[in-house]
């Protein structure tokens, strides 16, 4: 039979026919071998898959099999020692390679392990070879060239002289053998994971040769390490390794012998050995891994782990912008945090540090600024008390899944949470979080959803009889699930943690599906929707880091007061985000006919501009899901600026989707008695909010200073109030020989009246206001049912216009005239008034005659008073006085009632 070299097999095209021997690479050590196998008929023999499959270990290049003999002494371990990591964007270019050198050179430890990465999506482009390879695909050629050629313009760009020379010898003879075992892989279709952990290995290789040539450069003694010479793992059945650490040692210290002049070692991440020497990988991140358990071995003082951000985060900064950098975590807060899918560590890193109390540091290599953050035993102070927060981060995980199996029959019956996840467990899935009811009537746990369906299949089928019998009642699936967790090691031993973390999500308005926290409370767990995750994760991060408390802001109706509004907005911007840690994002305005919608907010500056330029057409739903939608913010609230009864219909379905309202709008509360009663039981039965101040007072605290008396146990007898500004203001100025109409159209000349003053002197208002006080005081009047004096003569009920009103108005001067004649005859003047009338039931709105030394006969300008008789205040009434109209304060009223909201949102007070 002839023999063909793998160079010709290499080189030919395909293999159609005949009988012949191929020199298949096999792992021989550390490095490629040759074994003599046959091959028939354009198809891999039974023994090429075997060899392929299982290859032989003849033995070692670095002759590993250890004697009892260790030349030049022992390893000396201990805080001599510093331990340092890189990953594969810290050395991504040859200038990041420097940059990591410096940061090598410059530490002053008198001995250090520097464990490094394969280049920036080098291991990637490993994988990507071997998929090919046993794929069929001629281009792994081409792709094995881009590699060599990534590291090729590396070194030139770094070395020099002897140094080049030898890295490039290597690295040429690297890719010849990796061709040939590529080739291997090509013929028989399949690559063992043995074969696959020899090829993707090499990038860490050629990055610790590198690194420790460019340390050389500066004059210091570097040797490089092949950690498969020394770090011994031993692979588990669940597709992790775990460290020999007692062979890792001895092997460890057969290496120093050989190299025990090195005071800087550069050592690879990511690969190992097995017991029998065939080379392996830690699996994904396991550099972090392989840096942890040489951090072990060394007994260093410190493992610092270099990477691209400052340190570790209070929460995803991508998801929450005020998010902060965390000075310390505990071991347990770290691998906790990792579990859950926050950016820290993989939690198999900690295991071997943790063992010898080594700290980890994690520090950004491109801000060498930033301290970052340190993971340590908790620290306490003298008194054992544990320092720090309580909660130190929160953590995520997407695309999850709820099962629920539910029913009477498994109460007190041994073996069914054991054969639910039986079941779980042969079809590979991984249960991600377990919740169970005490009763035993049902248990839940979180599956990611792309194994969601095979796990009900499995159910279905494994519980087939009990569910036909009635046993289990059903198998639910509840599908666009995520996780949120709250990570903190003395949550344990401060009382109120649980509490405060549900109230933030429940004044957030996030509905829970499941819950669930080990006795030692390093975590709270929750499962909320998918859609609510980002709102529930901001929401308590704010309440619990006293982050800015964000508010998605909607105004509805930019007139004069939405106006005045968004401009006081605008100018407490910066002092409200600075000194009461509160950011009011406007993202949307909208009128009758235009609305404007930003993200990230309108810039208030120019709102009106924008409005003019950008604006949209209106559409009050469309207005609504986009305040709504808005994830990135956890709280949003509509400001209803209009008197709009169409828009008033809309609150109850704004707080039925969580959406708090704010408003000054009296349509809602002074409306059909049912709509009213139905809004506020919503309000008390969800911890969604609903401010009105502004309806009664304008900027006075009419309507809390009513609930602060009822919910005092103080009972409400009589209200009564000159509650209309414009009209305060007629009867004001309704002195000496002025005549009513010349006061009407002075104030109406002044901005103090609506642009019809009907709308004013009807009394409609005010009956509406006092509508809204009886209905705040337990009355269930209605509007229509209110007995309201007109100050608007019937003959001008009809007119057509307000100029026709006004031009017709002084011909009815003469009734209202006398009546100011006749009061002030007896030392009195006349005031329009509201009465609430608790005892009676009862509501009035009318032209009264009061005493010159009443509160009511004191008024000037257009302010409002208010008069509260109650049991407590029966002798002398409480009364709040003070401006009742005007954009300003109106729009302060509302303003002060957003504020209102953020504060029991969480905002700092």
């Amino acid at each position: 039979m002839p023999v063909v070299s793998l160079a010709k097999i290499a080189a030919s095209p395909a293999v159609t026919a005949g009988d012949f021997t191929v020199r298949v690479p096999c792992i021989y050590g550390k490095r490629l071998v040759f074994n003599r196998v046959s091959l028939r008929r354009s198809f891999v023999s039974h023994r090429v898959r075997s060899e392929l499959q299982s290859p032989r270990v003849l033995g070692s290049v670095t002759d590993l099999s250890l004697d009892n003999s260790v030349e030049n002494g022992h390893l000396p371990k201990g805080d001599s020692w510093a331990v340092h990591k890189f990953g594969g964007t810290c050395v991504g270019n040859s200038e990041r390679i420097k940059d990591v050198a410096d940061v090598v050179v410059s530490d002053g430890s008198s001995r250090k392990l520097v464990v490094v990465s394969a280049m920036a999506k080098v291991t990637d482009m490993m994988y990507d070879l071997i998929h090919r390879a046993q794929s069929r695909d001629d281009s792994y050629l081409s792709a094995l060239d881009a590699v060599l050629e990534k590291h090729r313009a590396t070194a030139l760009e770094l070395l020099d002289g002897d140094e080049l020379a030898s890295f490039s010898a290597r690295l040429h003879n690297d890719i010849n053998n990796l061709k040939a075992m590529l080739r291997a892989i090509y013929i028989a279709g399949h690559a063992t994971e043995s074969f696959s952990d020899f090829v993707v290995g090499h990038g860490e290789l050629w990055s610790a040769q590198m690194l420790a040539a460019v340390v050389r450069k500066s004059g210091l003694d570097c040797t490089w390490m092949d950690a498969r010479d020394v770090l011994v793992v031993v692979p588990n059945s669940s597709s992790q390794v775990d460290p020999d650490f007692a062979e890792s040692e001895k092997r460890l210290e057969k290496w120093f012998s050989q190299n025990s002049a090195a005071k800087i070692i550069i050592a690879t991440g990511f690969i190992a050995s097995t017991p029998e020497n065939i080379p392996t990988t830690l699996k994904r991140d396991g550099s972090d891994f392989s840096a942890a358990i040489m951090g072990a071995l060394f007994r260093s003082h410190q493992l610092t782990i270099w990477t691209d951000v400052d340190g570790v985060y209070s929460a995803d900064p991508r998801k929450v912008s005020d998010a902060v950098i965390l000075k310390t975590l505990s071991y347990q807060e770290a691998w906790e945090m990792s579990y859950f899918g926050a950016n820290v560590l993989h939690p198999r890193t900690i295991i071997p540090v943790m063992k010898y109390d080594i700290p980890i540091v994690i520090r950004n290599i491109f801000n060498l600024s930033a301290p970052g953050t340190m993971i340590c035993r908790q620290i306490e102070d003298e008194d054992g008390y544990k320092l720090d927060a309580p909660v130190k981060g929160f953590a995520t995980i997407d695309n999850l899944a709820l099962v629920n199996v539910e029913g009477t029959g498994m109460a007190g019956v041994p073996g069914t949470a054991s054969a639910i996840f039986s079941a779980v467990k042969e079809v590979g899935a991984n249960v991600i979080m377990i919740s169970q009811a005490s009763s035993e009537h049902s248990v839940c746990f979180a599956v990611p959803e792309k194994e969601v369906k095979a796990v009900s299949e499995a159910l279905n089928s494994r519980f087939r009889q009990a569910l036909a019998g009635g046993r289990l009642s059903q198998i639910e699936i509840i599908p666009n699930c995520s996780i949120l967790a709250a990570v903190g090691q003395k949550m344990a031993s401060t009382p109120g943690v649980s509490a405060t973390f549900f109230n933030a999500l429940a004044k957030a308005n996030i509905n829970i599906r499941a819950i669930a926290q080990g006795c030692s409370e390093f975590n709270i767990t929750v499962v909320v929707k998918r859609e609510d995750c980002i709102r529930a994760l901001r929401a308590v991060h704010s309440r619990f880091y006293l982050s800015r408390t964000t508010l998605a802001v909607g105004i509805v109706g930019p007139g004069l007061i939405g106006g005045t509004l968004l401009d006081q907005i605008r100018d407490q911007a910066a002092v409200l985000k600075e000194e009461f840690k509160i950011d009011l994002r406007v993202i949307g305005i909208t009128g009758s006919s235009k609305m404007l919608l930003s993200e990230s907010g309108i810039d208030l500056s120019r709102w009106r501009e924008l409005m003019k330029e950008e604006g949209e057409s209106a559409n009050i739903e469309k207005f609504t899901q986009y305040v709504k939608g808005n994830h990135f913010i956890p709280n949003s609230v509509i400001v209803d600026c209009t008197a709009d009864a169409d828009i008033a219909s809309s609150y109850y379905d704004w707080l039925l989707r969580g959406i708090h309202v704010v408003t000054p709008n009296k349509k809602a509360n002074s409306g059909p008695l049912d709509q009213y009663l139905k809004i506020r039981d919503l309000q008390r039965k969800s911890y969604t909010h609903y401010f009105y101040e502004a309806t009664v007072g304008a900027g006075l605290p009419i309507i809390s200073t009513l609930r602060g008396l009822l919910e005092t146990g103080d009972k409400i007898l009589r209200i009564e109030g000159i509650f209309s500004g414009t009209l305060s203001y007629l009867f004001n100025n309704f002195v000496g020989n002025r005549s009513f109409s010349d006061v009407v159209a002075e104030a109406k000349q002044a901005g103090f009246t609506e642009p019809d003053p009907r709308d004013d002197l009807s009394g409609t208002d005010v009956a509406r206001k006092v509508t809204i006080l009886a209905r705040e005081s337990g009355l269930k009047l209605d509007l229509d049912s209110l007995p309201v004096q007109s100050l608007v003569p019937k003959p001008l009920q009809a007119c057509a216009s307000a100029e026709e009103f006004m031009q017709k108005l002084p011909q009815f001067d003469e009734e209202l005239s006398k009546q100011r004649q006749e009061a002030e005859a007896a030392g009195e003047v006349l005031r329009y008034v509201g009465v609430v009338d608790a005892v009676a039931k009862k509501g009035t709105v009318e032209l009264k005659r009061y005493k010159k030394d009443h509160p009511f006969a004191q008024l000037s300008g257009a302010d409002n008073i208010i008069a509260f008789t109650t049991k407590r205040y029966k002798e002398q009434p409480l009364i709040v006085r003070g401006p009742g109209a005007g954009a300003q304060v109106t729009a302060g009223g509302i303003f002060s009632d957003i504020l209102r909201l953020a504060f029991y949102l969480g905002a700092p007070s």
